[in-house]
């Protein structure tokens, strides 16, 4: 990952996710803003979170005092990209479902299949 500044990071995913939804109506763009910024802060965000969980892993050796023996135990970032994913996924999910849907019907598919065998006279 590149060494740029998180604003401008943030400011390039807002750009990417704009450019998706920009065929959206105004109303519903209106409704889209708060949750493309805070998809791109949040998407920033999980991959600063990855790589330090790269780094140091997702666990590590922990111990309440000098006298008890150390265990392994959850990072404090482990938690919190878990988290952190789960609600960007959740904002994600919610800017998807303001696209418009194109449910076409294997049906619906004009191939022009039914016109050549219509169109063909039947020998006997």
């Amino acid at each position: 990952m590149p060494k740029m500044k998180k604003e401008t990071r943030i400011k390039r995913e807002i750009k990417r996710l704009n450019d998706i939804f920009i065929d959206l109506p105004k109303d519903t763009i209106n409704i889209a803003d708060g949750l493309i910024k805070q998809a791109a802060y949040m998407r920033i965000q999980l991959e600063d979170y990855m790589v330090d969980l790269d780094e140091g892993g997702y666990v590590e050796l922990f111990t309440q005092s000098p006298s008890t023996p150390p265990y392994e135990r959850e990072r404090p970032v482990a938690r919190l990209y878990a988290t952190a994913n789960r609600n960007y996924q959740q904002i994600m999910k919610q800017l998807s479902d303001l696209l418009p849907k194109h449910d076409k019907k294997a049906g619906d598919l004009d191939d022009g299949f039914s016109k050549f065998v219509s169109a063909k006279p039947i020998r006997r």
